[in-house]
């Protein structure tokens, strides 16, 4: 898909439930001829996923890792609640980097969940939108 097809994706769907426990990250850099080869690339080298802990009695935020390097270290913390979309203003699960890791303070990204257990995702530098991805459910 492109990018357009991606973002009306993302915003036909709703927030969804929050991710719990390991997911499978796949980055998309939409429209590109190379898509797969620079997904299979991301995944191999850098990263791999997120993995999830909900822990709010509500079970409405909790905080996550990322899954990095060829060795799926878990690296760079985040914060996970819903709040409004940056782009469309409707609700979305936000994973903000900006008071849990110094090398990521400008990076938020939205998730939300297109089908149960898969998430599109935005990520932003700044206000600037830079790229899509994927979760999944991690098999058990």
């Amino acid at each position: 898909m492109d990018r357009a097809a991606l973002d009306e994706v993302y915003r036909s769907a709703g927030a969804g439930t929050l991710p719990r426990g390991d997911t499978r990250g796949t980055a998309i850099v939409a429209g590109s001829f190379l898509a797969r080869w620079y997904a299979r690339f991301a995944r191999l080298f850098a990263w791999q996923g997120k993995v999830f802990d909900i822990f709010a009695d509500d079970g409405q935020s909790g905080i996550l890792v990322n899954k990095v390097t060829p060795f799926s270290l878990t690296f760079i913390v985040a914060k996970v609640y819903r709040d409004a979309s940056w782009m469309d203003g409707r609700e979305t699960i936000v994973i903000d980097y900006s008071r849990t890791s110094f090398f990521a303070a400008r990076i938020r990204d939205e998730i939300r969940e297109i089908e149960p257990g898969v998430y599109l995702g935005k990520v932003w530098w700044g206000k600037r939108r830079i790229l899509d991805f994927a979760l999944t459910r991690a098999e058990p």
